[in-house]
């Protein structure tokens, strides 16, 4: 019975290299790594996981690793490797245990009988139907190292534009979230020394003071109803994004927001551009690829409207009329798919749109984060400041009528 073996080694340029291998016996490994020129150095059974069978423990197999594993299985593709030992290397050098089983089981797939790409299908969570179907065009041409190559370079360009949007909710994000935690604390624990103290002095407190000692009492006296309301409102919302009626609302919603509305919109045309192009230029029909980019599109109003481009085209129609019908496409995006469809190179055209949206979302972020700083700076200064302030003006008071 075959076992997993941790060996180390040096290469013929003397470098240390080290690995896994899956096989009979010790002697088994050093043979193996033998042929491959590699002197063993060590080799020992890898000790058993506790946590291998509880799944929630197990670390995800993110875009990285996906992204990784493309561009290198694309390079040895290119150099004439055999998909079976690329499989084999790959999965020996892969650290991420879960996705190491993962190719495991796919390799074991491919020998035996399977294609490539029915065996990735196995494994949605890794790879999407996108990665599977450019994978098929791939292996129908026999450009199965061409199709990994573009396949790599739009994830790492998906993972970027993912990355710039991320970056871009997340500083509001963690900023309104220091803002509540220190006005809470404000509010339970200092307020009610100060109120004790302006209590001892028997003098009246000046409107705003009183009107901050209130709002205290207010949040101490019902704070568990708070907490749960709070809770209770984000799980509510949660469940109406998961029907499809609150998902449509939403994503409605989101779209006619004022300035993230105008970055959704760009994240989509940038993304249904830049992965109709791709699957375009691999080999994939029109159809077939605009049923996919609907599905990953991320926004029930996108996904409709692509959806209606893809009902105008089997129908007999071009691309671009749908696109302006919905609403969602801005018209010069169409018109340019429009020049593409009508001179036969509407995957170039595509892939120009998407490289201007790229530098638009760019732009746009780097907008959004601009504007939304002072305002978290001024809101901050405003509420925290108004306070502290609230809290000091009897000190004030009293220290004035001293003098």
């Amino acid at each position: 019975m075959a076992v997993v073996f941790e060996w180390k080694g040096k290469n013929p340029k003397g470098n240390t290299v080290k690995g896994e291998m899956e096989a009979e016996s010790a002697d088994q490994v050093r043979l193996s790594l033998q042929r491959r020129k590699i002197t063993p150095t060590k080799v020992k059974k890898k000790p058993k996981d506790l946590f291998e069978n509880i799944k929630f423990l197990q670390p995800k197999v993110n875009d990285s690793d996906v992204i990784i594993f493309a561009r290198q299985f694309s390079t040895m593709i290119d150099a004439g490797l055999p998909l079976l030992q690329c499989l084999d290397i790959l999965q020996s050098q892969q650290e991420n245990p879960t996705f190491k089983k993962n190719l495991k089981k796919i390799k074991e797939s491919v020998e035996s009988g399977e294609t490539f790409a029915d065996a990735l299908k196995k494994f949605p969570k890794v790879f999407n139907e996108l990665f599977v179907n450019m994978i098929a065009a791939g292996e129908a041409g026999g450009i199965l190292d061409v199709i990994l190559g573009r396949l790599s370079a739009y994830m790492e360009k998906m993972a970027k534009l993912k990355k710039q949007v991320k970056g871009a909710m997340t500083y509001p994000a963690i900023t309104l979230a220091v803002a509540v935690i220190v006005v809470a604390i404000i509010l339970v624990f200092v307020i009610p020394v100060f109120e004790e103290m302006f209590a001892s002095m028997g003098s009246s407190l000046p409107a705003m003071t009183q009107m901050v000692v209130a709002m205290s009492n207010f949040v101490i006296g019902n704070i568990l109803y708070i907490v749960i309301g709070l809770f209770g409102t984000l799980f509510l919302l949660k469940r109406t994004y998961a029907t499809a009626k609150g998902r449509i609302f939403m994503d409605r919603l989101f779209l006619r927001l004022p300035v993230i509305g105008i970055l959704i919109r760009k994240v989509a045309v940038a993304k249904f551009t830049r992965t109709s192009s791709t699957m375009i230029s691999s080999g994939v029909s029109i159809l077939e690829a605009l049923d996919i980019v609907a599905k990953t599109s991320g926004n029930k109003i996108v996904e409709f409207a692509i959806n209606d481009v893809k009902t105008g085209i089997s129908e007999g129609r071009s691309m671009a009329d749908p696109l302006l019908e919905s609403g969602v496409f801005p018209s010069m995006v169409c018109s340019m798919i429009a020049v593409g469809e009508s001179t036969g190179a509407l995957d170039t055209m595509l892939e120009k749109i998407a490289d201007f949206y790229d530098d638009e979302v760019d732009q746009s972020v780097k907008n959004l984060t601009d504007m939304i700083e002072p305002f978290m700076l001024v809101f901050l200064g405003v509420v925290v400041g108004g306070l502290v302030i609230a809290m000091y003006l009897p000190i004030f008071s009293m220290a004035a009528a001293i003098g």
